[in-house]
C-alpha cells in the first residue's frame, strides 16, 4: 500500500469516526468463511456496518479525529473489526446473539455517545443501554400518564361537576 493510499484510508476512517456516535471494536479472527459471512449478513439485517481495518491506520484516524477515544487506541492489537450503528446497543445485542452459536466476535471496546467501554466484560452493560428512541418513548409515556388519569377521571364522572369533584378528591 502506497503512502497516498494509506493517507486516503486514514481520511476515510477519520470521516467515518466523525459521522458515527456508536463505534464498536471487535475481534472476529479465527472465524471460518461461512461464519464470517453469517456475521456480515446479521450485521446487514441489524443496520450495523462491519469493516476490517488495520490497527495502525485506525489509531492514526483516532488521533486525527476531534473525538476523545480515551483508552481505545490501546486495545488495537491483533485483528480489529469496526462496527458502526445508529443505536447504541445494536452491535452489543448482535454480538451477544451471535455468540450463542460461536465464541467470537469478542468485544475489544466501544465508543457510545462519548462514553468509552473497554473489554469484553462490558458487553452486558452495553446490551442494557437504551437507545435514544427508547428513552424518548419512556419519557413521553411518563408525561402522558397524569394527563390520561385526569381525562379518564373526567369521563367517569359523566361530565357532572359533582362527579368531577369527587373524582379529583379521590386522586
Amino acid at each position: 500500500m502506497t503512502r497516498e493510499e494509506k493517507l486516503h484510508v486514514i481520511e476515510d476512517l477519520t470521516a467515518q469516526l466523525a459521522e458515527n456516535s456508536t463505534i464498536y471494536l471487535a475481534d472476529i479472527s479465527g472465524l471460518d468463511a461461512k461464519t464470517t459471512s453469517n456475521l456480515r449478513r446479521a450485521c446487514f439485517k441489524s443496520n450495523v456496518k462491519l469493516s476490517v481495518v488495520k490497527n495502525t491506520l485506525l489509531a492514526k484516524a483516532m488521533e486525527a479525529s476531534e473525538k476523545d477515544f480515551g483508552e481505545l487506541p490501546e486495545v488495537l492489537k491483533g485483528n480489529t473489526s469496526l462496527m458502526f450503528a445508529e443505536a447504541g446497543n445494536g452491535p452489543a445485542k448482535l454480538i451477544k446473539t451471535f455468540r450463542k452459536k460461536s465464541d467470537k466476535p469478542l468485544l475489544k471496546g466501544a465508543f457510545v455517545e462519548e462514553a468509552i467501554f473497554v473489554g469484553d466484560d462490558k458487553l452486558d452493560t452495553l446490551v442494557s443501554i437504551k437507545s435514544k428512541e427508547e428513552m424518548i418513548g419512556e419519557i413521553i409515556g411518563l408525561l402522558q400518564s397524569p394527563a390520561k388519569n385526569v381525562i379518564s377521571g373526567l369521563k367517569s364522572g359523566g361530565g357532572k361537576l359533582a362527579g368531577i369533584l369527587k373524582t379529583l378528591s379521590e386522586k
